[in-house]
């Protein structure tokens, strides 16, 4: 039998442990928030911000609730009452992304929409958890009824909670998603929150029928859960939650092909033709550009990996190529050979590491840099924008080596501009270099824009017999895709630089315009 000072022992132990795990919560779900947002307004700044603001806002409302209810009703009941219905929460939550989600980013706009979506799906949850420290503190002060000694009592609630949120930070980010799907990861989080509040609430509370009563619900959550996490989808031939965003593979028809496509959130990243050996994609065929300079390329750098249709189609065509390729998501390696039919070979050399910090630390120079990652005007990975970026891609390139690059933007010659501000960049460092639409240079509907960067004199001749008689089709009509820049006051558009790269707002901007 426990004495009166081991019973104490033992409640304050355990409340001190709820600290923990619920501080642990609020980070798993905070930045687990950002990931069940990212497939419908993309990895951006804005989708950043708005879960960061939410959830802040969400503990400082339950921090100051909480701490009026504790004065009001200093239960331990009440405390692990309120998590186990933060459990509970956290699984609605689970729920309603998928319904609520894709009704509000048809509403919403990239910029408005996440801070929306993030109001409806986050606050209550954090809110129902940020309640949990102000009644801890109070249950701690009275537990030993110390009056002199609150600070030092507030002190160790705050140290457990932040370690838990420490140690949540670092979970989700080394463990829970690299090896878990988001759904699974939400929803362990709310039944072990359930479970602890249970627990918790039948150390304090023998009243049968309370207890029955969540015993029950919480027996019907983990029904709904197997239920949920049973249901697989028969839309995809993969889907999987990577280390940087949800990866799905579909088998669909496309412009006359059973098209196999790789999508990367919200947007397809990469597809192949089923019935053909030709692109898919219009954009990618751009990679050719490179015979205009040499032929016969030895060393290749392509950053983005995707389907890797790229670094096959140069390396059917060039037996003396050996082709590097940077690929930050580890995943789209193996993907590509068994489903995108890549094939082993020496002369491909798969990096799982970001493409500026192999070019930063590796001296390697190339005869060709292509860059394909900026997939999606959704999600721009800046660092791959910037005026730093090009000079650091231009310093690898031996003489009249190029760098192609796709992006994706308009020519609309509205203030603000992402397209005319990284041509602007790209013309600081490629004083020598070239400009084509993809659809047409006198659209301003935002399109593929491919950026040839030469490092030397050397000059495209858009009359030679070589362009204009060529049997490639991107070659040939390189003369109509060419843009002017004649047109357009460069020196008017925002330079981008590693310390001043707006690239969401300026993007948000081309899609407030246009869609």
């Amino acid at each position: 039998m426990f004495t009166k000072y081991s019973i104490k022992d033992i409640q304050d132990s355990l409340l001190l442990a709820s600290v923990f795990v619920t501080g642990a919560a609020v980070l798993i779900i905070e930045i687990i928030a950002t990931r069940i947002l990212s497939p419908y307004y993309g990895n951006t700044i804005y989708t950043t911000s708005s879960v960061i603001g939410i959830v802040l806002a969400a503990l400082s409302l339950g921090y100051y609730l909480g701490g009026m209810l504790s004065d009001k009703y200093p239960d331990y009941r009440v405390f692990y009452g309120i998590i186990f219905i933060s459990g509970f929460l956290t699984i609605l939550m689970n729920v309603l992304d998928s319904t609520l989600l894709p009704l509000l980013s048809v509403l919403f706009s990239i910029a408005l929409g996440p801070l929306v979506s993030s109001a409806f799906l986050f606050f209550i949850p954090a809110f129902s958890l940020g309640m949990l420290s102000p009644f801890a503190i109070k249950l701690h002060h009275i537990t030993y009824e110390e009056g002199n000694k609150v600070g030092r009592q507030s002190g160790e609630v705050f140290f457990w909670s932040t370690v838990g949120s420490i140690v949540g930070s670092l979970l989700s980010g080394f463990f829970l998603i690299p090896y878990f799907g988001i759904n699974i990861i939400v929803a362990i989080t709310g039944a072990i929150l359930s479970f602890w509040g249970l627990c918790g609430f039948f150390f304090f509370h023998k009243n049968r029928k309370i207890l029955l009563l969540m015993i029950i619900l919480f027996a019907l959550e983990l029904l709904f859960l197997f239920f949920n996490l049973s249901q697989t989808s028969k839309e995809f031939l993969y889907e999987k939650d990577g280390f940087y965003e949800k990866i799905r593979i579909e088998d669909r028809q496309w412009n006359g092909h059973l098209t196999r496509f790789l999508y990367q959130d919200k947007s397809w990243s990469s597809a192949i033709f089923l019935d053909s050996n030709e692109m898919a994609f219009d954009y990618t065929k751009y990679y050719k550009l490179y015979i205009l300079f040499n032929k016969n390329p030895k060393n290749v750098f392509v950053i983005g990996g995707g389907a890797y249709s790229i670094p096959k189609a140069i390396l059917s065509e060039s037996k003396e190529a050996n082709v590097s390729v940077s690929e930050i998501e580890p995943e789209y390696f193996n993907l590509a050979k068994k489903y995108f039919g890549l094939q082993d070979t020496e002369k491909l050399n798969n990096i799982t590491e970001d493409g500026r910090r192999i070019l930063a630390k590796d001296g390697t120079q190339y005869d060709a840099i292509i860059s394909d990652v900026y997939y999606s005007i959704f999600s721009m990975p800046i660092h791959f924008t910037t005026k730093e970026f090009f000079s650091l891609a231009k310093n690898r390139l031996l003489e009249n080596g190029v760098f192609i690059g796709n992006f994706a933007g308009s020519l609309d010659q509205k203030q603000p501009s992402f397209i005319l501000s990284e041509i602007r960049t790209f013309k600081e460092i490629f004083p020598n270099s070239y400009f084509f639409a993809v659809q047409s240079p006198d659209s301003s509907i935002p399109q593929n824009i491919i950026f040839l960067g030469i490092n030397g004199d050397k000059k495209i001749d858009f009359e030679s017999k070589d362009i204009k008689n060529s049997k490639d089709v991107v070659i040939a009509s390189l003369p109509e895709k060419n843009i002017s820049l004649d047109a357009f006051n460069l020196s008017s558009y925002q330079e981008i630089t590693d310390n001043f790269s707006p690239i969401e707002y300026l993007v948000s901007r081309d899609i407030k315009k246009f869609y």
